[in-house]
């Protein structure tokens, strides 16, 4: 009885919370009014909702350090732990990243859009609760159709972190929406329930050899494989409180980006 009355609670106030602030989209053809309603918010500095491959993201301003400071807030989210970014266009790396090494447009090449986040040596006029002081910024080209059109409208890199409080799991459905995210975002664009999953997977290129911090929904052979070949490249899992080695002989990475989307 008693998780019943909880499980009310919570559905009305999510009910109230969200009151207004649903948009309905198909994920594979999004309403452009509701796109261009996100874009307006998000490049007006506000926080937005929005659908993945996978999870539901977070959006701001990737380049608003006051947009970025407030999505730390509402997820609750350790500072130390940086933000990764999506963007809708190559040509929009030269605003975030210092270099493009061979190894990451090869990658590109072979698997973006969407699947795989590339870690890149960031510029140094990104927002400093951007790279968390890393001197690093993940980013990915958008895959998801509506994610794509939301960031095109934008016209510009937009977070891409998950929408769920710090510690807590992503969610695949709006219903599944912490209701503490609701209260405090701007707008939600609903796309249904999502496939869920394994997340991307995230590759570091800013050393002298490429590493692959998390295995997700493409393997570290494959990627490895487009690299024609994985000769003093590492492979570390990062997911997880206490990282754990994948390969032998692979020193354990510390949990900087821990992207989900």
């Amino acid at each position: 009885m008693k998780k019943k009355q909880e499980n009310f609670g919570r559905d009305a106030r999510f009910c109230v919370s969200t009151a207004g602030k649903i948009r309905q989209i198909q994920p594979l053809a999004p309403d452009p009014e509701a796109i261009a309603e996100c874009a307006r918010i998000i490049r007006a500095g506000g926080v937005a909702v929005f659908p993945t491959r996978c999870l539901y993201g977070l959006g701001a301003d990737a380049l608003n350090t006051d947009a970025v400071n407030r999505l730390f807030e509402i997820k609750e989210r350790p500072h130390e732990k940086a933000i990764l970014v999506l963007i809708s266009d190559k040509k929009e790396l030269s605003a975030l990243v210092s270099e493009i090494p061979k190894t990451a447009i090869r990658i590109m090449d072979k698997f973006w859009p969407g699947k795989i986040t590339i870690i890149f040596k960031a510029k140094e006029n990104l927002p400093a609760n951007l790279t968390a002081g890393t001197g690093k910024i993940g980013v990915r080209l958008c895959g998801h159709p509506a994610a794509w059109a939301l960031m095109k409208a934008v016209g510009g890199p937009v977070t891409g972190t998950s929408a769920n409080l710090a510690g807590h799991p992503g969610c695949s459905q709006i219903a599944d929406l912490d209701a503490e995210i609701a209260e405090q975002v701007n707008l939600i664009l609903d796309a249904g329930k999502l496939d869920g999953g394994a997340g991307s997977s995230i590759v570091d290129v800013t050393g002298d050899a490429p590493t692959v911090l998390r295995e997700g929904v493409i393997p570290a052979t494959d990627i490895f494989g487009a690299l024609d070949g994985g000769a003093g490249s590492s492979i570390v899992d990062v997911t997880g409180d206490a990282p754990t080695v994948l390969r032998e002989g692979v020193i354990p990475a510390t949990d900087i980006f821990g992207a989900l989307l």
